[in-house]
């Protein structure tokens, strides 16, 4: 399990929607800050810049 995790800067102070990721060769780990003990999702890195970029620019949807 990766130990070099980086909260997003979006997240902020109150800690009620935190999203943590970390990165390990060819892979990106995402957790909930919040509720680390659930566990993580594991993508291939091209995906998860495929997610990043998407909600970037605002493209998820529900």
């Amino acid at each position: 399990m990766p130990t070099n995790w980086r909260k997003s800067t979006h997240s902020g102070t109150e800690h009620l929607n935190c999203v943590e990721a970390a990165s390990i060769p060819g892979k990106v780990h995402i957790r909930d800050t919040a509720a680390r003990e659930a566990g993580t999702i594991t993508l291939p890195k091209a995906h998860f810049a495929t997610l990043l970029a998407a909600a970037r620019t605002n493209a998820l949807t529900p």
